[in-house]
């Protein structure tokens, strides 16, 4: 009696080991998660005047594709689904774009001069203090701090309102560090995926 319920046990041991091992392989939207980190990236980084331009621009491109798929029904739904954007947006993003929006230009001198540069994992660094005054250092520190706790708080929103699972957050954290480095100025600190500092070509 006591040998089958040592066998029960060791079986039942041997289930949940296994099972533990199992892991669960959760669904991570890359290209919408890529699409809407451009949209965001390019309205803080650019502005209001870009992005106008850039929306008539769109607007003459599906004016065209419409005009060609007039002649051809097979035309049609491409050009109906290509007019599709896909648009993260909640009060918290909007809040969270128009405060790193309005940050962007106290920044920018301090990136020009190479004192701040973007890092591989989505938020800048300090890097260089030399020539400022201690009241530029203190501006500068905190001008980084409250750009990194945005930045952070924008990853986390961004997964909410795509509903990705919060374990996903480092992911769409990276797809970002790569949309801010690839949209960072010639001449600008970037840093490489192995850690190294090298200035924007």
């Amino acid at each position: 009696m006591r040998l089958k319920s040592l066998k029960w046990i060791s079986a039942s041991l041997a289930l949940l080991f296994l099972l533990s091992c199992i892991t669960v392989n959760i669904y991570f939207p890359e290209a919408e998660v890529k699409k809407a980190a451009e949209e965001i990236v390019d309205e803080i980084r650019k502005g209001e005047e870009e992005k106008e331009k850039k929306d008539k621009k769109v607007q003459m491109m599906e004016l065209d594709q419409m005009s060609l798929s007039l002649g051809s029904s097979s035309l049609l739904l491409p050009s109906v689904y290509a007019q599709q954007e896909t648009q993260v947006s909640t009060p918290k993003i909007r809040a969270l774009k128009q405060s790193l929006k309005e940050r962007f230009p106290k920044l920018k001198p301090f990136f020009d001069s190479g004192n701040i540069g973007e890092t591989n994992d989505g938020f800048i660094k300090l890097r260089d203090e030399s020539g400022l005054n201690l009241k530029d250092k203190a501006l500068l520190r905190n001008l980084v701090n409250d750009e990194n706790n945005d930045r952070r708080n924008m990853y986390a929103e961004v997964a909410v309102a795509m509903e990705i699972d919060a374990s996903q957050v480092s992911r769409i954290q990276k797809i970002f560090a790569q949309l801010w480095v690839k949209d960072a100025q010639p001449g600008w600190w970037i840093q490489k995926e192995n850690g190294e500092w090298v200035k924007k070509q």
